[in-house]
């Protein structure tokens, strides 16, 4: 009798069942976040980005540490607001290098673990699954990231993303400035 089965597999049928199809078998056509790197932002424009995040975090009350890296991931300007909390130091700053090196925001990385159950990415160097680190992109190419902490990741998030703005619009000035020239 021990070595009786009792029961059977699912539906009480003998026959196979399908295998689940491995989402990370997908083989897209092209290499997912593939921004080029271009030149390193400058440390005028790296302050000015700060500058728009903090005035962002003021306006809202928060208490913020902001970094901004170059296309490198190196530190080129931070700014800890008074009263943010000391560990966001170096969350701010790991956020940064993580959006420029990793060439997308540090949300894709939250929601590969925290959403898709992608453990395997706690594996990576460099890798925080946590919102707050946008890249920095001017004319179709990484000048570096913005890391933002002190908050929920929600309103690390917010404030980032104001910082990042700056570039952002800048660059459709730019870009107005062009189309201008050539019409």
């Amino acid at each position: 009798m021990p070595n009786e089965k009792i029961g059977s597999a699912v539906g009480g049928s003998g026959a196979p069942q399908p295998a689940e199809t491995n989402p990370l078998d997908f083989v897209p056509d092209k290499i997912p976040f593939d921004t080029p790197y271009g030149r390193p932002i400058s440390l005028d424009r790296a302050q000015a980005v700060i500058h728009m995040a903090v005035a962002e975090a003021k306006s809202r009350n928060w208490k913020m540490n902001a970094a901004v890296v170059d296309s490198g991931g190196n530190l080129v300007a931070f700014q800890r607001m008074d009263g943010a909390m000391l560990a966001s130091i170096k969350i701010a700053e790991h956020k940064a290098r993580a959006a420029a090196t990793f060439r997308r925001e540090t949300k894709q990385f939250e929601d590969g673990i925290q959403v898709m159950h992608l453990n395997y990415l706690l594996a990576f160097d460099g890798i925080i699954a946590s919102r707050g680190g946008i890249p920095l992109i001017e004319q179709g190419a990484i000048i570096g990231a913005i890391g933002c902490s002190g908050g929920t990741d929600s309103q690390d998030e917010i404030i980032s993303k104001a910082g990042a703005a700056l570039i952002e619009q800048s660059t459709g000035l730019r870009d107005q400035q062009t189309d201008r020239r050539t019409s």
